[in-house]
């Protein structure tokens, strides 16, 4: 069941999926979030405070057959929840890569990134988490922040995609702050940032 849609995460925290306890990932995400384990969470891997939940496919996952599929079908069908998929998606993974982007993105619906590894995916679980934070602290009396010099991860993730190199990865992550906004930025939007044909590839990845 997808138990996550009652469960209130406060604001910075996470609540993982006790499953992950004690692996990479929830070592590099202690110290930069707060991260709560629970065993209830279900098909989630990780629920954000925002509704979001992250549901992660790791290379074993993929090399090990289709149940991963019907995790993320049972989701989507029985949740209101906001789900975004992270694959690892590794020289072992590759092959199974273009099956998973066309269940995920093209029949679920769902946002779909892509991480070389389980370090890589914790600097996106901390990059939404600070966005939320930002997002709800829209405080009046707080001056603008000046942006933060991009994380490396984010920036060789965001050069997975075709025809983004290292410095139109710069000016998506200058222009949109993170990879959330990226995913959710209409066509116009890239165009502005890129030009008008690697704007359409990324909008198509």
């Amino acid at each position: 069941p997808v138990t996550a849609g009652s469960i209130v995460v406060p604001y910075g925290h996470v609540i993982g999926n006790e499953k992950w306890r004690g692996s990479e990932l929830a070592q590099r995400l202690q110290g930069k979030v707060r991260l709560i384990f629970e065993d209830a969470l279900g098909l989630v891997d990780f629920h954000l405070s925002n509704r979001t939940c992250i549901l992660l496919i790791s290379e074993a996952d993929l090399v090990a057959g289709d149940e991963f599929k019907r995790r993320l079908v049972r989701f989507r069908n029985a949740s209101s929840l906001r789900g975004i998929v992270i694959v690892e998606k590794t020289p072992i993974s590759d092959q199974y890569y273009p099956g998973v982007q066309k269940l995920v993105v093209l029949e679920l619906g769902m946002v779909l990134l892509p991480v070389a590894n389980q370090g890589e995916a914790s600097q996106l679980i901390i990059q939404l988490v600070r966005e939320q934070s930002r997002d709800r602290g829209s405080n009046p009396f707080l001056g603008k922040q000046r942006a933060r010099p991009a994380e490396p991860a984010l920036l060789q993730a965001l050069q997975h995609i075709p025809g983004v190199g290292k410095t139109k990865a710069l000016l998506l992550l200058q222009r949109f702050g993170s990879i959330h906004r990226l995913c959710n930025a209409d066509i116009r939007e890239l165009e502005q940032a890129v030009g008008q044909t690697v704007a359409q590839q990324i909008y198509t990845f």
